[in-house]
């Protein structure tokens, strides 16, 4: 399922790291590695479900350098077309904060495409957009696009 939500996301246009088309292989291998580091204990890897159907994800990355153990990032939020708009990818966003705090983590940061990406939920969730750099990526589909960096300070600071 998950291989399955990155691929739709992809195609869709999603900016999440992968050019479309995506194959079912690459997509099983990214979440393989994933779900591995997530055993390790170098990242958390949440889903939202909507019965048996899984209809959204996002990851908790953790393992920092040793000179920022208080950070923690979040990448690949994901929510299938069909579900956006419906509070999936907030009450993501909100669960991986809540985890980070638990973990003592007091700094999120994350990017997000500039153009058709997630900015409005990020500055809705009470992040700060830090800057933006241009012709950071690919877009799926092809073509250069922006990145834009957000940070929120969460906890209680060390």
């Amino acid at each position: 399922m998950l291989a399955e939500l990155l691929i739709g996301t992809v195609a869709a246009g999603g900016s999440v790291s992968f050019m479309h088309p995506l194959s079912p292989d690459a997509a099983q291998a990214f979440w393989r590695n994933s779900l591995a580091a997530a055993a390790r204990g170098e990242r958390s890897v949440l889903g939202a479900w909507q019965g048996e159907a899984l209809v959204g994800t996002v990851t908790l990355l953790l393992d920092c350098p040793p000179n920022q153990p208080h950070r923690a990032e979040i990448a690949k939020l994901m929510t299938r077309p069909e579900h956006r708009g419906k509070g999936t990818a907030t009450r993501l966003m909100r669960t991986a904060e809540a985890l980070a705090i638990e973990k003592g983590k007091t700094l999120l940061v994350l990017d997000t495409a500039s153009e058709e990406g997630a900015s409005g939920l990020y500055e809705k969730l009470g992040f700060t957009l830090a800057g933006e750099i241009p012709d950071y990526a690919l877009k799926p589909h092809g073509g250069l696009t922006g990145t834009l960096i957000y940070w929120k300070r969460i906890g209680e600071p060390a």
